[in-house]
């Protein structure tokens, strides 16, 4: 198979979809590899690197699609990007379709395989490609949120921790998953009062045992949300329904009720967020304020921490791409479960029932059993 690398375009956004040691794993089981120049350099992956590896540096997206079966990036397709694609090609990434209906229907028209790295699921119900992400936003929220929470940013003013003889910061966490549990181990090792909330009691009573009931442990309903989210400083949305649309949990109205400065992190941004008046920011611009609340929206949270964040998401994409490259797409496909869960859209057919659901498409399960 003939795999393309793309250099990431969105802002800030500094991670890459392959590592130099992969590129030789496949170049010497006989596929061929293409990279964007310059792809890997915001991870200190240089391109010298890749060559090293038996990878070709290519100047042009345009040219790494052109010349590739199946494409490869971290983030979602550009719509040039999708143009330059052709029924039938492959396109391995995180995806968010669900609140994105435009960019849907360019990849449904375009008749590509879509395979996004936030749906691939195992059995168990487990997400092995956005655990290692997910650990890494829900980690930077706690970090950011104490960063925004200071005066000179436009917070309230508080440290999480506090002081002797002064009260601690309040941290509520909305969803105890991935994200959440990540949260909680940052904002409590800070220092910070933690309230998570969830509708799983298994989750909960996890939490509350492994730090020894020094957290506060809600089941998630409009009642024990309103009141944790009234009285916090930091709200920090940790809330996936795989492949599918964030519910809205917190509504405009309970943030106006939120106390000035305090701040509001929404790690579910990308998949329409659990907040009503979340919206999605960039590395550049991050922040905004409603009802004097600073909301910080940015889709691509660990994409500030390239080199970590590149290790740990090529790692746990590469087993599924080798699956790919070993198989073909339609025997990986039914061969492996997993990676069957994670196919969004199927030449012109989407595939996975979130996404129809989120809106309003026919769903199709699983074309290529025919293929």
């Amino acid at each position: 198979m003939r795999v393309g690398v793309l250099r990431e375009t969105k802002d800030r956004e500094l991670r890459v979809a392959l590592l130099p040691d992969s590129a030789r794993w496949l170049r010497e089981a006989g596929h061929e590899v293409r990279i964007e120049r310059g792809a890997g350099e915001g991870s200190d992956l240089p391109d010298d690197l890749y060559r090293a590896a038996g990878a070709a540096v290519v100047d042009t997206a345009e040219e790494v699609i052109a010349e590739s079966d199946l494409v490869t990036k971290v983030k979602e397709p550009t719509w040039q990007e999708i143009e330059w694609m052709r029924p039938g090609q492959i396109i391995y990434s995180y995806l968010h379709l669900a609140p994105e209906p435009a960019l849907t229907n360019h990849i449904l028209e375009s008749e590509l395989v879509a395979i996004g790295f936030e749906t691939v699921q195992t059995d168990d119900g487990m997400l092995p490609i956005l655990i290692p992400m997910s650990d890494v936003a829900g980690r930077l929220a706690v970090q950011v949120a104490a960063h925004y929470l200071q005066a000179d940013q436009g917070g309230r003013g508080v440290l999480l921790g506090g002081v002797p003889g002064v009260d601690r910061g309040n941290v509520t966490i909305v969803g105890a998953g991935v994200v959440g549990t990540a949260a909680v181990r940052i904002a409590f090792g800070l220092g910070a009062d933690v309230t998570v909330l969830d509708v799983d009691h298994r989750r909960l009573s996890y939490l509350y045992d492994i730090y020894h009931g020094e957290i506060h442990t809600l089941f998630s309903n409009p009642a024990n949300i309103e009141r944790s989210v009234r009285q916090t400083d930091v709200l920090i949305g940790a809330v996936l329904i795989p492949g599918a649309r964030a519910p809205n949990l917190v509504s405009r109205k309970l943030v106006d009720d939120m106390q000035a400065g305090s701040v509001i992190v929404d790690v579910a941004v990308d998949q329409g967020g659990c907040v009503e008046t979340i919206r999605p920011t960039t590395h550049s611009d991050p922040v905004y304020t409603v009802s004097d609340v600073i909301h910080y929206g940015v889709a691509n949270m660990p994409g500030a921490v390239p080199r970590t964040s590149t290790f740990a998401l090529a790692n746990a994409t590469f087993p599924w791409l080798q699956n790919l490259c070993m198989q073909g797409l339609s025997e990986a496909l039914r061969s492996d479960p997993a990676l069957a869960r994670g196919v969004n859209c199927y030449r012109g057919r989407t595939t996975h029932r979130g996404v129809a659901v989120a809106q309003d498409l026919e769903f199709s399960e699983a074309p290529w059993r025919n293929a």
